[in-house]
């Protein structure tokens, strides 16, 4: 028995398990039990709980033995076979501490851990072997099992009130130091050598990294991939290697009162994502609460040319009731996004202590379409950097302007409405478009920001802002470099406020304010050498 796992066993015996943080009480302990009609903006299916068989097969009639000394996963398999073979029903692993591998579930089968209960997984890469056919950051590939992996079912579920341990830290470092044994040799990250192959055009099941070429990729905790009917309720998952829960190609997934913990007191997982719909059909996410080292919910459809390649968008996804306290982003949309992502509807959530409170990116190279975004009523405490950002440069550079071509990214019709946030401490809202393909259509309606900047935009056109309140430290409201027709209705501002707006660059035109809460004053209107003396319109 490794040393990571008896300090971990150490920890559940003497702390009862307290791995997670001391925090305010979760957004999950709110939720009802059966799922509330869905009210988006687009077609979705409404939700149901799923119906299993009346069989429980527990794990311990199949040879499971409770404790770390003794690895469970070919008898936690066999219950799920069984379970599976009768016609489905529920896999129990009941109250107690159960060590294993990889679980493989099977359609018809509720995957069950019940209260009290603490699933550690191994450590060992050659418990995730053999290689299984995933997604890897957006690229398609062979590699070690997810902690709980799914291929091509139907009717599957992980529920109960128990806890699973994913021991991330044994397979965390850079990716210069990230290693493994297998076999007595030393593996190593094989990240670097996915994207050359798949630079290469190598066939995504000839490209393997389960360690025997010398490399190994870092698996997911929960991925069911090409899988329907998915839900998932009530566990708490703990500091898994990578990304915690991961569909890939699924339709109709319901993932509810789920917390996840990558970033705390037992340490930090880079990469640690929450929540990765990837290229996935109708999925609601509810109720759930991230603390994580990562993004906590992102929503993501292929990277680059492998990710045009396979051509299969994320759409129709509605997160509500959700909770960040800390993570990379509160909800993020990329930054992989080459199989196009639509129909994406966020309410009713809750950020305090993520960098960023809304967040969209990618970049040049990635392609496809980013559009029908609505996010509404989120509430954000203090938020480490921007509010609320747009970005399209993420990865590369604002000049040289580069040639339109397929590869090149589109945002349009994006909604943001009824938000406020205690303090950001960089900008209220930023906007990064592309010299070549400026970022149009954009709607802010009543937003509330207090922020060490205001708004900052930059290559866009189409936007417009109705009744803001943004207080910036510093700085003018708005900041508007190379932009064109910019509406602001009802605009409160401080009269502190270093100025209104200021206006940088030959294309900035056509800005219009309108129904002002303060009438602008002389010199609250900057011009910069460039911008024409009529680009502004005061109505």
């Amino acid at each position: 028995m490794n040393r990571l796992i008896l300090v971990v066993l150490a920890v559940t015996l003497l702390a009862g398990c307290s791995f997670e943080k001391k925090a305010e009480r979760s957004i999950t302990d709110s939720a009802p039990d059966q799922i509330e009609p869905i009210n988006a903006p687009f077609s979705m299916p409404q939700f149901k709980r799923p119906v299993f068989p009346d069989r429980v097969f527990d794990i311990r009639e199949f040879g499971a033995v409770e404790g770390v000394e003794v690895l469970n996963t070919v008898s936690i398999q066999k219950a799920v076979e069984a379970c599976s073979e009768a016609g489905g029903g529920k896999v129990l692993i009941p109250a107690g501490k159960w060590f294993t591998g990889a679980i493989h579930l099977r359609s018809n089968v509720n995957l069950h851990i019940a209260e009290g209960a603490l699933v550690l997984f191994s450590d060992d890469l050659k418990d995730y072997l053999p290689e299984v056919f995933s997604r890897h950051e957006g690229l398609e590939c062979m590699k070690p099992s997810a902690l709980i992996y799914a291929y091509e079912c139907d009717n599957i579920a992980i529920t109960g009130t128990g806890r699973l341990h994913g021991q991330g830290l044994s397979w965390q470092g850079d990716r210069e130091t990230r290693k493994k044994m297998l076999n007595g040799k030393v593996v190593t990250d094989g990240g670097d050598r996915l994207r050359e192959l798949c630079e290469q055009n190598v066939p995504s099941r000839q490209r393997h990294f389960g360690g025997g070429e010398g490399d190994f990729l870092r698996p997911s905790f929960v991925s069911p991939v090409r899988c329907t009917n998915v839900f998932i309720e009530g566990v708490t998952l703990l500091y898994g290697p990578m990304w915690t829960v991961h569909p890939i190609y699924c339709e109709n997934v319901v993932i509810r009162k789920v917390k996840v913990t990558t970033e705390g007191e037992y340490g930090h997982i880079g990469n640690g994502d929450g929540c990765n719909p990837d290229s996935c059909r109708n999925v609601l996410i509810e109720y759930c609460d991230m603390d994580t080292g990562d993004d906590c919910f992102t929503i993501k459809s292929g990277r680059a040319d492998d990710g045009l390649r396979v051509g299969i968008p994320c759409e129709n996804v509605v997160i509500r009731h959700g909770q960040g306290r800390q993570g990379h982003g509160g909800v993020v949309i990329g930054s992989e996004t080459s199989g196009g992502i639509r129909n994406i509807f966020i309410r009713d959530c809750v950020f305090n202590g993520t960098d960023r409170g809304i967040r969209l990116k990618t970049a040049r190279g990635r392609g496809s379409v980013i559009e029908n975004v609505w996010v509404q009523d989120v509430e954000m405490g203090e938020i480490l950097k921007e509010a609320i950002i747009v970005n399209t440069l993420r990865y590369t550079e604002r000049y040289p302007a580069h040639p339109l071509s397929e590869k090149t990214p589109t945002y349009r019709n994006l909604n943001f409405k009824n938000i406020t946030c205690a303090y950001a401490h960089q900008a209220a809202i930023r906007i990064i478009g592309l010299p070549e393909k400026p970022m149009s259509g954009l709607r802010f309606e009543n937003i509330s920001v207090k922020a060490a900047q205001g708004l900052r935009i930059q290559d866009a056109g189409d936007i417009e802002f109705e009744n803001i309140n943004i207080v910036p430290d510093e700085g003018p409201i708005l900041h508007l470099d190379q932009c064109f027709d910019v509406k602001v209705s009802r605009l409160d501002y401080p009269e502190k406020a270093d100025a209104l707006i200021e206006l940088i660059g030959e294309q900035t035109r056509n800005i219009t304010l309108q129904d002002m809460k303060t009438t602008p004053g002389q010199n609250d209107i900057i011009y910069g050498e460039k911008v024409s003396d009529n680009a502004v319109t005061i109505q």
